[in-house]
C-alpha cells in the first residue's frame, strides 16, 4: 500500500469514530430513562382513556334508552294504548323493558333493553352533595314541576307522555321528566347522564361534565 493510500484511510477513517458507528444502539442508562418515561405517560394516560371510555360507554346507553322511550311513544300512539317503562335487574345486569299490559313486570314478548354491567338506572334526582350533580333543570319550562326516576313514565293513546300512577295516564303532564343514569369508573368514581322527555313527548339526553349538564 501506498503512503497516499495510508494517507487517505487515517483521514476518512478515524479509529473512534469507527469504533461509534459500530457500536451504535442505547445505553443501559438510556434505556432506563425510555423506560421510565414511558411509564409515567401511562400512568398519566391510561385513567384518561378508561374514564373517557366509562363516559361513551353512559352516553351510549342513555342515547339507547331514549330511543327506547321513543319507541314506547310510537307503539302507544299505533296502538292507541297506554304503555309504561320499566327497569330490572337480572343477575346485576339492568334491563329496561315496554310494560305492555302495565303489570309492573317484564312479561314474555314485551320489548327490552340491556344496559352494560357497569350502567344502572339511578334510585331518583341527584341532590347536589356528596360528589352527586345537581338536577337537570330544563330552560324554558316553567311549570315547576319535574318527574324522576321515582315515577313510572307512561305513554298514552296519544303518544303524549304521563306520571303513570295507580294505572291512570293524564295528560297532558304537569311537567317533565328526566331519568338519570350513573356509571361505575374506575378508581371509585360515578359517571351521570340523563334522558330528558318532555310535555310533549320530544326527548334529548345530557351528561355530567363534573360542573354542568351538557
Amino acid at each position: 500500500m501506498s503512503s497516499l493510500q495510508i494517507c487517505c484511510c487515517k483521514i476518512a477513517c478515524p479509529r473512534g469514530k469507527r469504533d461509534s458507528v459500530l457500536s451504535g444502539g442505547f445505553s443501559l442508562l438510556e434505556l432506563i430513562i425510555v423506560i421510565g418515561i414511558s411509564i409515567i405517560i401511562a400512568a398519566i394516560a391510561i385513567p384518561s382513556f378508561l374514564t373517557a371510555y366509562s363516559n361513551l360507554q353512559l352516553r351510549s346507553a342513555a342515547s339507547d334508552l331514549s330511543g327506547f322511550m321513543q319507541r314506547a311513544r310510537i307503539q302507544a300512539a299505533k296502538q292507541n294504548a297506554t304503555y309504561t317503562i320499566g327497569y330490572r335487574s337480572i343477575t346485576n345486569v339492568n334491563e329496561a323493558y315496554i310494560d305492555l299490559n302495565n303489570n309492573g313486570q317484564w312479561d314474555i314478548g314485551e320489548p327490552q333493553l340491556t344496559f352494560s354491567s357497569t350502567v344502572s338506572p339511578a334510585a331518583g334526582a341527584p341532590s347536589g352533595v356528596g360528589g352527586t350533580p345537581t338536577a337537570y333543570v330544563l330552560v324554558g319550562d316553567t311549570a315547576g314541576t319535574t318527574y324522576d326516576n321515582a315515577t313510572t313514565l307512561g305513554y298514552s293513546p296519544r303518544g303524549l307522555p304521563c306520571a303513570y300512577i295507580s294505572g291512570v295516564c293524564g295528560t297532558p303532564a304537569a311537567g317533565y321528566f328526566v331519568y338519570y343514569l350513573t356509571s361505575k369508573r374506575s378508581g371509585g368514581s360515578t359517571g351521570w347522564a340523563a334522558v330528558v322527555v318532555t310535555r310533549a313527548g320530544r326527548s334529548k339526553v345530557v351528561t355530567w361534565s363534573g360542573t354542568a349538564w351538557q
